[in-house]
């Protein structure tokens, strides 16, 4: 159907044209060309968007025509409470100090997504507004913008501007105290990217299938809390990125514990230089010094651990001290798996067995300070306490692969991801206060803090909590968000019963 010539006549844009639409074909709407390809000798067109509309004799762009403006989104009167109010209490700090780095919009966002990403599990960028808008977090702290486009520009501009992490991180290292133990560990991050540099075949290739990113960890026992990280490329060892890690985190005191994959040698130079920086590693069962200096020979038992037996002398030429240790338990647990390797392979030769066996359920460490045995043991011990970290940043939050593409991006995402780890072990810490550990696991815990919503009804516009039952309302007062003087009243017996003939 032809267009009128008057409405042909109408001054629009340049290089527009008209369509008519409707029913009748009485509308008419205005699109761009964007321009043009070729085919044979023609130069054809290319049709783009709609930018306006022609009515009553005028023409009149999209954004500023009413009937296609934008239907006003509802807003959200019924919002997640409990995990946000509780978020907020334990994380404060945290905006705080990054607001010492970032502009306060920008800081409010990168606080945000990692509080979203503790309260919604395996939660995805373009999800984060929706989530945003539906929890309190929007009433506590409002005027963070997530949408997924703003989400994806914020990953970007953190990693550019990548020395107000180390100077964050920095900051945190600073309050480690002379005598903290500082656990040490990586794990690998699956990465599939083709356009960053982070990501590489790591040593898991052939068992996992895919490229990964490495990212070590720092974790003050003292605090029970993360206090930095650093991501790598996949293929870059432990051993590789160990003295860069801390001398750029800036960590210059505390006991650096660790396993073998961080001798002390690969960071003497950074370790001498802070006199206040020492370590505590394994060292591998055939290393010459467990011979020369028989530590296996033990001298005493620990007396305050079962079948734990130990040995502590003073290495010659070097100022360091080693410490021996047989747990009986391991010990048998090793020799009955080494005699099952020896039946399922149909080979068994005693005297390698003897030999071996002086060394099951042995570890040997080496130290720079002269301390108790009984101590070393249990500073050792507690090391595993990183497995744990790494175990809630890849399960309970579902960190385990990043979603991002470009080196910013993924440096800016795993920013964000450490504040998260740090939230979620605070939350830890506040469960374990409160008892409630003792009887169901975090995740359970979180998805119970969920359902504590509040409402905003009536003209006053308040927010009221939306009824919950004892066992949650017992929950929220001992976690502080519920004082007794704003408990729910109780509801009235209901009527006895009858009594039988």
């Amino acid at each position: 159907m032809a267009i009128p010539r008057e409405i042909l006549a109408v001054e629009r844009p340049r290089n527009t044209f008209v369509i008519a639409y409707g029913k009748d074909k009485r509308l008419y709407a205005v699109r761009r060309y964007i321009g043009c390809r070729r085919e044979g000798k023609r130069n054809i067109p290319i049709k783009g968007p709609t930018i306006g509309h022609i009515r009553d004799g005028r023409y009149i762009p999209t954004g500023e025509d009413p009937a296609f403006a934008p239907a006003p989104q509802p807003t959200v009167e019924l919002k997640d409470w409990a995990n946000a109010a509780l978020c907020d209490r334990l994380f404060a700090d945290i905006l705080d100090d990054l607001k010492a780095e970032y502009p306060a919009d920008m800081a409010l966002k990168i606080w945000s997504v990692a509080v979203l990403r503790v309260c919604n599990k395996g939660a995805n960028d373009y999800e984060l507004k929706e989530m945003y808008d539906e929890s309190f977090l929007s009433v506590l702290r409002p005027g963070a913008a997530l949408s997924k486009n703003t989400v994806s520009e914020l990953h970007k501009d953190v990693g550019r501007t990548f020395t107000r992490i180390v100077r964050f991180m920095r900051r945190r290292a600073e309050a480690i105290g002379a005598d903290a133990s500082v656990l040490l560990d990586g794990t690998l991050k699956s990465n599939e990217s083709k356009v960053n540099s982070l990501s590489d075949f790591s040593r898991k290739a052939k068992t996992k299938g895919t490229r990964d990113i490495s990212v070590l960890y720092a974790f003050d026992l003292d605090r029970m809390e993360p206090v930095c990280s650093k991501c790598y490329p996949g293929n870059m060892l432990d051993v590789t990125a160990y003295e860069d890690f801390i001398r750029e985190c800036g960590v210059k005191r505390g006991v650096l514990v660790a396993d073998k994959g961080f001798p002390e040698s690969a960071a003497h130079g950074h370790i001498s230089a802070n006199p206040d920086l020492h370590h505590l590693n394994p060292i591998r069962r055939n290393a010459t010094f467990i011979r020369t200096h028989r530590m296996l020979e033990f001298e005493g038992v620990l007396p305050d651990r079962d079948g734990v037996s130990f040995k502590k002398a003073k290495a010659s030429g070097k100022d360091k001290w080693l410490y021996s240790f047989r747990d009986s338990a391991r010990a048998a647990a090793e020799e009955r798996g080494w005699l099952a390797k020896a039946k399922k392979d149909g080979v068994y030769d005693h005297a390698e067995f003897e030999e071996s066996r002086k060394s099951f359920g042995t570890i040997v460490l080496e130290c720079d300070l002269d301390l108790d045995p009984g101590k070393v043991y249990k500073m050792y011990e507690e090391r595993w306490e990183i497995e744990i970290v790494m175990r809630y940043y890849k399960s309970a939050c579902e960190f385990d692969e990043t979603r991002v593409h470009g080196d910013y991006s993924v440096i800016g995402s795993e920013f964000c991801d450490f504040l998260a780890s740090v939230l979620t072990f605070r939350l830890i810490k506040a469960f374990d206060k409160a008892g409630l550990l003792k009887k169901m696991n975090y995740s359970r815990i979180m998805s119970l803090l969920k359902r504590a919503k509040k409402v905003r009804v009536g003209e006053d516009g308040d927010w009221r909590l939306v009824r919950v039952n004892p066992k949650l309302e017992k929950m929220l007062g001992a976690l502080g968000l519920m004082p007794a003087a704003d408990a729910m009243p109780k509801r009235k017996p209901g009527r006895p019963r009858k009594l039988q003939k």
